[in-house]
């Protein structure tokens, strides 16, 4: 299993933002295309849509969506709901 951030903020920031929270997984920068945040929906309709909104997607090893949460841009989303279908998911293999 791989855990991956993406943003559609610059290499720079990502990496800021990472290293100040001592994350233990990769962020990816979308920017400026968005091309990803954009294929998986994840544009703000309600902003100027070069913002993102925070959505989490656990897709498995064939590249399939077996899962997606959508957080708040004001909390932090728990971690657990996606750690339950992940591990259900572990444990059919």
């Amino acid at each position: 299993m791989q855990i991956l951030g993406i943003s559609s903020n610059i290499p720079f920031s990502q990496k800021t933002f990472a290293d100040s929270l001592k994350l233990p997984y990769p962020l990816l920068s979308d920017a400026p295309d968005l091309k990803v945040i954009r294929s998986y929906g994840g544009l703000n309709p309600d902003w100027d849509m070069t913002t993102a909104q925070r959505w989490f997607f656990l897709i498995d090893l064939q590249g399939i969506v077996r899962g997606q949460w959508r957080g708040s841009t004001n909390e932090v989303f728990p971690s657990e709901p996606i750690l339950k279908v992940a591990r259900e998911i572990a444990a059919k293999r």
